[in-house]
């Protein structure tokens, strides 16, 4: 079931990390714009076309019917998650953190009532989850909103909460190929609005996980010309 929240209009802000009310309120903190980009149509435009292959190719990664416990790392404006849940199997369950009150009431609206899946108001950072307790954990374009020391240690957390053996799906932006037509648009677009975005451009993700976490494999593939990209941790 899908744990009760708050229905005030103004959730609360006190635990939203400064970074994210100062540099993000107009996208994922203030309740009218949760309302506004929680349209389908939209966060497919923002992606170019690409929000449902991207989507798809998260859940096939993760597998057509999702066994054991996931944990999904912030909510996702349209149907990932309702369609994550869909394809949990008997018995599997799914959790889902996110430090915006906001966010997780608007999640909550989008899953039918006997879902089997519990929203945690929580940091990424540092994770409410017991080490190696999931089997699955999922990052949709959360790190490229991060600065960097956050992203490490989301990661990191990431890493902890996974059990040897499982597995970390992340999808995110990604250095596109030089003649691509949207790499000066898209550079421009991330340097004004998403200020550390350019980081995943710099950098693999490799970069960001921690040294004494080892990873039993790291698979990565890009789409759309190099613009997004999906890796897969074997932990």
């Amino acid at each position: 079931m899908s744990t009760p929240y708050p229905t005030t209009a103004e959730p609360s802000q006190a635990g939203v990390p400064d970074y994210l009310r100062d540099l993000y309120w107009w996208a994922y903190v203030h309740p009218r714009a949760i309302r506004f980009f929680e349209r389908q149509w939209l966060v497919n435009l923002i992606l170019w076309g690409n929000y449902g292959r991207l989507r798809d190719l998260a859940l096939d990664t993760l597998g057509a019917q999702v066994q054991g416990r996931t944990l999904q790392i912030a909510c996702v404006y349209g149907d990932l998650t309702p369609r994550l849940a869909a394809r949990l199997a008997p018995g599997a369950h799914l959790d889902v953190v996110d430090i915006v009150p906001g966010q997780l009431q608007n999640l909550a609206t989008k899953l039918p009532a006997d879902s089997p899946v519990r929203l945690t108001c929580g940091d990424s950072a540092v994770l409410p989850f017991e080490s190696g307790s999931m089997d699955q954990v999922l990052l949709f374009f959360l790190l490229h909103e991060q600065p960097e020391e956050v992203r490490r240690r989301t990661l990191a957390e990431a890493l902890r909460v996974a059990r040897p053996g499982g597995r970390i799906v992340i999808v995110d932006y990604h250095r596109p190929r030089a003649v691509h037509p949207l790499f000066a648009p898209m550079a421009g677009v991330l340097a004004a609005l998403e200020p550390f975005a350019l980081d995943l451009w710099r950098h693999p993700l490799s970069h960001w996980l921690p040294a004494d976490r080892p990873i039993a494999s790291l698979a990565t593939r890009t789409y759309f010309g190099g613009l997004y990209q999906l890796a897969s941790i074997t932990v």
